[in-house]
């Protein structure tokens, strides 16, 4: 049977099959175990001493803030943030319809995705490869998981630029400009150009980028231009259906954006919960930068980029500090730190499944 994303055949010669599956296996199988484990070390330490500890002392000394606490509040938190999950894993199947897996098993794979994608630097990348895996599992092609989740990462980001973008607008004549939406509004821009760009290059200029993918995949390993260019062709497919079919795409961005305005409103509850009810368009202001700057793969899951921009900017919006303090930390507890270990148990779950299939 042809592999989507290499043109390999179940005929290849044994030294070709023997082969990593790509070049992150390929990588991993020549750098030494100890090599691994001193670097992953490393980059514990380093978000453990500059990023983990300063948060724990200042969430410390803002600890009398804990006792005015709205328990019902904590709750409601809770469970937007619980709704903001269903309504991603909604969208990825919005997006990989027909051929989705079950709601169940799509929920298992995201938090697994989630969970890696929250210890590995790297940005999405590493999610995003853990999640293509699962899928391609659960019997989703690889063009069909590659555009799916392009289009998910892609589609969210844009709809997120486009909700900071709004209340940016609303905001500023009421509260002022903050030389941070400076950069925010840049980025933004660059990102929506990208995106555009790059729909328009695969569905109208399909021609021109095949000649170039294939140009580039005869240098690239465990690739053939041909399976490159199957590749590209069911993926301009895809979004081609996307783009003309108004049910789908009114569900995935219906979705996306309940994803981030439950998310957004998780936190805006623990605010209240703790004393202080911020505007709404202040909130989604301060929330849309602090997740536009996180897009930097620079921390796992923008851990420390996050808390360091969201805090000062809840500031800025007469926020007081130990509110926004043990609120925005009180959050990322739901937001980042707990998906890592659903998420473990969530990929085990799913490991265990496919043994019982097998």
């Amino acid at each position: 049977m042809l592999n989507d994303s290499t043109g390999a055949t179940a005929s290849d010669p044994p030294s070709v099959a023997a082969r990593p599956a790509g070049p992150i296996a390929w990588l991993r199988a020549r750098i030494p175990p100890q090599v691994r484990f001193a670097f992953s070390f490393g980059i514990a330490f380093f978000l453990l001493e500059y990023l983990v500890l300063p948060e724990i002392a200042s969430a410390r000394r803002d600890v009398h803030v804990l006792g005015q606490v709205n328990a019902v509040s904590l709750v409601v938190a809770t469970a937007l943030e619980a709704a903001a999950l269903l309504a991603y894993a909604e969208l990825s199947r919005t997006v990989l319809e027909p051929d989705a897996p079950p709601r169940s098993v799509q929920l298992r794979i995201n938090m697994s995705s989630l969970a890696l994608s929250h210890v590995v630097p790297g940005g999405t990348a590493p999610g995003g490869a853990l999640a293509y895996r699962l899928l391609t599992d659960e019997g989703v092609s690889g063009s069909v998981a590659a555009f799916g989740l392009a289009a998910q990462g892609m589609g969210s980001a844009v709809v997120l630029n486009v909700i900071f973008w709004l209340a940016l607008v609303v905001s500023i004549p009421l509260s002022g400009f903050n030389r941070l939406y400076g950069f925010a509004a840049l980025a933004s821009v660059f990102l929506l150009l990208a995106f555009f760009g790059t729909v328009a290059l695969v569905t109208r200029g399909q021609r021109q980028a095949d000649a170039w993918l294939r140009r580039v995949a005869v240098h690239v390993p465990f690739t053939t231009p041909d399976g490159v260019s199957r590749m590209l062709e069911k993926i301009a497919d895809r979004i081609t259906l996307l783009l003309t079919n108004r049910r789908l795409l009114s569900g995935a961005l219906t979705w996306a954006s309940a994803n981030w305005l439950l998310d957004a409103a998780s936190l805006w509850v623990f605010l209240w919960a703790f004393g202080h009810l911020v505007s709404p368009v202040d909130l989604l202001v301060a929330y849309g930068l602090a997740n536009i700057v996180a897009v930097l793969p620079i921390t796992p899951g923008g851990l420390g980029v996050v808390e360091g921009t969201l805090i000062p900017t809840l500031v800025w919006f007469r926020v007081p500090l130990a509110i926004a303090t043990v609120g925005v930390l009180s959050w990322r507890l739901l937001n980042f730190w707990l998906p890592i270990p659903v998420g473990g148990g969530c990929y085990f779950s799913l490991k265990v499944r496919r043994r019982r299939r097998a």
